[in-house]
């Protein structure tokens, strides 16, 4: 654990934030301070590309952190589809024997990679999640509250857990001197993650906003949080009188320049199916499937 921030008032968690290194990825632990119920947010499976290798050690540091603090996991949540790492979701789910879930655009994400991948056997795929949930729908952790928002923008099934003070933002915001996160994914747009981020913004100014990566900017320590009031202050991208012509020019100008996240293409395909690895086939063997020359190359 890196991170861990105290429950403020009656009805916002308690949260333990885990940094996994290679992907730059914050994974949470929120957990209700009256009951010990708790939910894990947006877990990482350890991947070597190189060698096509997956472990849990990210995620078995979190059941340690779970059993060692006496916690009930009644939730294992992403946030959306993530591009740049694996799910570790149905390991934990498994593990701790809670529903695994997610927002149900994800299912449009499934289709246009179904496409890419030349794999149909991918589309309108809801068996991969126990419960798909709908903007605006209500669930409980403990006593705590949680509501779901529509944070689309980064990927149009992007969705945003608010739990009392606490925003669990994935890759909308980046902590203030990073700015926001990129939007050129296939369904992405710079246009409604502004949205997405002025809807967060509207919030009381000391509304916690955790974030899904950080990439130590300029060579500080990582940072997974800052509040609303320090975000208007001093976000590089969307701070008071940036204007949302002005967020959208430079938004899309930077994301013209950034290559591929590294896992991709190999992580689409595993988390589009809830992050579970591909069946292997009656002789024990697995593969995933690369589509070639759907991107163009950064140089």
């Amino acid at each position: 654990m890196q991170f861990f921030a105290a429950s403020a008032n009656p009805g916002s968690p308690d949260v333990a934030a885990f940094y996994e290194e290679v992907t730059g990825s914050w994974q949470y632990v929120v957990s209700d301070p009256k009951t010990k119920a708790a939910a894990i947010i947006d877990p990482v499976l350890d991947f070597d590309a190189a060698a096509g290798a997956t472990w849990t050690a990210s995620a078995d540091e979190i059941l340690a952190y779970v059993k060692e603090q006496g916690l009930n996991v009644v939730w294992v949540l992403d946030t959306h589809p993530h591009a740049d790492h694996f799910s570790s979701a149905p390991y934990l789910a498994k593990k701790l024997n809670a529903p695994q879930a997610i927002g149900r655009k994800v299912l449009d994400v499934q289709n246009i990679w179904a496409d890419l991948y030349a794999d149909d056997s991918l589309k309108n795929r809801d068996d991969y999640w126990d419960r798909l949930f709908e903007p605006g729908e209500i669930f409980g952790i403990g006593s705590l509250t949680a509501k779901v928002i529509l944070s689309t923008g980064h990927t149009l099934a992007s969705i945003s857990y608010v739990i009392g003070d606490a925003v669990f933002a994935h890759d909308t915001f980046m902590v203030p001197d990073s700015g926001s996160s990129r939007a050129d994914f296939p369904g992405g747009s710079s246009e409604e993650l502004w949205n997405s981020l002025q809807e967060i913004l509207a919030m009381p100014g000391d509304t916690r906003v955790f974030v899904g990566h950080d990439y130590r900017k300029g060579g500080r320590e990582e940072a997974c949080m800052a509040t609303v009031a320090e975000h208007k202050a001093a976000n590089i991208h969307v701070k008071d009188g940036i204007s949302k012509e002005e967020f959208i020019a430079a938004r899309d100008a930077r994301d013209a320049t950034l290559p591929l996240p590294k896992q991709m293409l190999y992580a689409l395909q595993i988390n589009i199916r809830g992050g579970r690895l591909p069946e292997p086939d009656d002789k024990g063997r697995a593969v995933l499937r690369i589509p070639f020359n759907r991107f163009e190359p950064k140089h």
